[in-house]
């Protein structure tokens, strides 16, 4: 019996695990818009928080259309989609900011690992 809850705990959690080795932790670096100067984070690596949050984090983030796009494709996909966008998120979420108006704002050492994680040159 605790063979099956120890299996069923890495089978859960083997995404997690996946993406922390292959991606790295979630990593936070800040950023600022270039027109209003309002600050906020955005996240490089395994979004841990997608992991378990799923389609509420981009409507958190205020990314609501988003989030009701994840909404309609988790469905669609029987929740396999749950298990792909933790890959993906914050890498997205991180190019729609930098495209919207909004730049890095950090220490020099995590905007090149965040241009590095994004894939963003100069």
């Amino acid at each position: 019996m605790e063979l099956y809850i120890v299996e069923f705990l890495l089978l859960f959690l083997l995404p997690l695990i996946l993406g922390s080795i292959f991606l790295g932790w979630q990593r936070k670096v800040k950023v600022k818009h270039r027109v209003s100067g309002v600050e906020k984070y955005c996240f490089t690596g395994y979004s841990w928080t997608y992991f378990f949050f799923g389609f509420f984090i981009p409507i958190f983030r205020g990314e609501i259309a988003i989030g009701i796009f994840h909404l309609i494709f988790t469905m669609l996909t029987f929740g396999i989609f749950q298990l792909i966008m933790p890959f993906l998120y914050n890498k997205q979420s991180s190019i729609r900011l930098l495209t919207s108006g909004w730049e890095l704002n950090d220490t020099e050492d995590k905007m090149s690992f965040a241009k590095s994680k994004i894939g963003i040159s100069s």
